[in-house]
């Protein structure tokens, strides 16, 4: 099966390939939104994670070969002291043109001087599958940790060097990628969609 994927991040790409490799083993192959003219603009307006998922599934649905899937995912970090921020707008954190490294720099900075004790935070992931005959089915992952004080770690992507999940003492920047793929809340996601699909035959 070739599922196309409804996203221009290099990174997130990079993390469905090995995730497929991994769990999804042969019988999957992500193919780009590039091969079909790229990715329709979506305005991810809905508020949630779900919403924001399912939109981007659609619009490239509609661009696909007849037979076709679209996977899209819509993720994010939700700190308990900021009320579930910045959720589901995670990647413009800092501003609609801001980088990673000012995203990041926005969530230190109003961290600061919050205690061990009220650092929790869960990062979210939705998957939305869409595909013939109007199918569309969604997977939820998440990962529980808390925010280190000070960026660690060269892997990742996002705001990982700063993210510990449960049960570990290092950030998901400081893991090998198979381990990180693994616990990750994109990896508990993907193994419940790879799930589907194995029971769908």
């Amino acid at each position: 099966m070739k599922l196309y994927l409804a996203s221009g991040n290099p990174h997130k790409a990079g993390e469905f390939r090995a995730l497929a490799g991994e769990w999804g083993g042969a019988s999957v192959e992500f193919g780009s939104a590039a091969e079909v003219g790229g990715m329709p603009a979506v305005d991810e307006d809905t508020g949630t994670f779900s919403g924001n998922a399912l939109k981007k599934a659609r619009a490239l649905l509609a661009r696909l070969p007849a037979g076709g899937w679209a996977l899209a995912d819509d993720s994010g970090l939700c700190v308990a002291a900021l009320g579930g921020a910045p959720g589901v707008d995670s990647a413009i954190f800092a501003g609609p043109q801001a980088d990673p490294g000012a995203n990041l720099a926005k969530l230190l900075g109003a961290m600061e001087g919050v205690p061990d004790a009220g650092r929790l935070a869960e990062f979210v992931c939705v998957l939305a599958l869409c595909g013939p005959g109007g199918v569309e089915r969604q997977f939820e992952g998440r990962c529980a940790g808390r925010l280190a004080r000070v960026p660690k770690g060269g892997g990742g992507f996002g705001y990982d060097p700063i993210f510990v999940p449960e049960g570990f003492d290092r950030t998901l920047a400081e893991m090998p990628g198979r381990l990180k793929n693994r616990i990750s809340h994109r990896g508990r996601a993907w193994a419940e969609c790879c799930a589907w699909l194995a029971a769908m035959g």
